[in-house]
Parts: structure tokens; C-alpha cells; sequence
């Protein structure tokens, strides 16, 4: 049974008219192991299905270690969005992104297909001053409405620095993490494993934080 309906499918469409490039959705799962490895394969496959822009790639993580190594997942279920020519943007999904992640899923690959992280001029030039690389993972909900934006934002300063990788994390699909990184209020960003903070920051601010767990 499809997971999106009729309506959503529609809508998807007219929304990927008019990618400009071409996208690559990575999914690595283990359906033996994984709750809903299934359902995040599905969810990339149906996407493809409305765009011949969208090609979608499935590894199992532990046939595929060197795949997996590459592009650094450890945990399952999760989706590597490419670019053109397989272009890495650092933008990754770790657990179904469903609910209000299925925004973020759209717009990464919208992204990732035209290249343009569509930040701010004043973001874009402060991001040029990042010296060191920096990982964000953004631990999230399905039910958040405020956590998409927390996301991607996260994924458009991927796009923008290639020092710069955006991790959505579903904090319940993955409970040892949030207990790790007590999230107990989400949208909860973590920085290079040292900065965090809780809610969905304006631009600049987010940005402040990004450059500051550069630093």
C-alpha cells in the first residue's frame, strides 16, 4: 500500500516540475533489523516515482560497509541526498522522515538538485569565514511543527559550506542518542558534539552558533 496519497503524490509532482538537476536518494537499511527501514526505502521509492530527476540507491549497511564508510552512516534507517553528479552536500536523514520531516526531505532534494542553499547574502558570506568542519545533527519529532525549520536551515548551511554536515535525526527512532545528548525539548541542535541549543533560531543566530563550534 502506497504510502503517500493521491493528493500528496499530485502536489509532490507539481513541486518537482521543475527540478533543475538530477538527484540521488541513497538509502541504506537492514529491513531484519530496523522498525522502519521499510517504510523510509518505500517513502524514497514513491518520491522517485514522480520525478525522472530522482534516482534512488538502496544499501544494506552491512553489505555495503564501504558505501557506508564513505559517507559516514552508522545507524539505520537513513537517506544520503546527492546532487548532480552525485554531488555530496552533507545533507542526511537518520530515521524516517515522515510527518513534518516529509517537508525537509522535499526540500533538501529541491536543493540538492539546483545547487542553491538559499540563505540570506549576509549568511552566505559569513559562512566563508567557517575555518574547520562541523557536524549539526538536529534531533527531531515527527508531531514538531517547529523542528523543519531547524532542519533546514541546518541542511541550506550544507549546501552553502562543504565544511558543513546537516544531520535530521528522529529522536525516538534513535533513544540512546537522545539520551546521550539529552534531548528532552526538541528541536534540540547539536554542534560538534560541544554546542547545543534548544527551538528553531532565526538565520543569523544559527548561524552565530555554527561558526562559533567552527571556531
Amino acid at each position: 500500500m502506497p504510502l503517500l496519497d493521491e493528493s500528496v503524490r499530485n502536489e509532490v509532482k507539481r513541486e518537482f516540475a521543475d527540478l533543475s538537476g538530477a538527484v540521488k536518494l541513497l538509502v541504506f537499511t537492514q529491513e531484519f533489523e530496523c522498525d522502519y527501514c521499510a517504510e523510509t526505502r518505500s517513502l524514497a521509492e514513491e518520491l522517485s516515482e514522480l520525478s525522472d530527476r530522482i534516482e534512488v540507491e538502496v544499501h544494506d549497511l552491512l553489505d555495503s560497509k564501504a558505501v557506508a564508510e564513505k559517507y559516514g552512516i552508522d545507524k539505520i534507517p537513513a537517506i544520503v541526498v546527492l546532487g548532480e553528479g552525485d554531488r555530496d552536500y552533507g545533507i542526511r536523514f537518520f530515521g524516517v522522515p515522515a510527518g513534518y520531516e516529509f517537508s525537509s526531505l522535499l526540500e533538501a532534494i529541491k536543493m540538492a538538485a539546483s545547487g542553491d542553499s538559499g540563505l540570506s547574502p549576509e549568511a552566505r558570506e559569513a559562512l566563508k569565514e567557517l575555518k574547520n568542519h562541523v557536524h549539526i545533527q538536529v534531533f527531531v519529532t515527527l508531531t514538531c511543527p517547529y523542528c523543519p525549520m531547524a532542519v533546514q536551515l541546518a541542511h541550506r548551511c550544507a549546501v552553502e559550506s562543504e565544511l558543513v554536515r546537516a544531520d535530521m535525526v528522529e529522536a525516538s527512532e534513535f533513544p540512546h542518542l537522545a539520551y546521550r545528548y539529552g534531548v528532552y525539548a526538541v528541536p534540540k541542535v547539536v554542534m560538534n558534539e560541544r554546542g547545543s541549543f534548544e527551538g528553531a533560531l532565526p538565520e543569523k543566530a544559527f548561524v552565530d552558533h555554527l561558526l562559533a563550534a567552527g571556531s
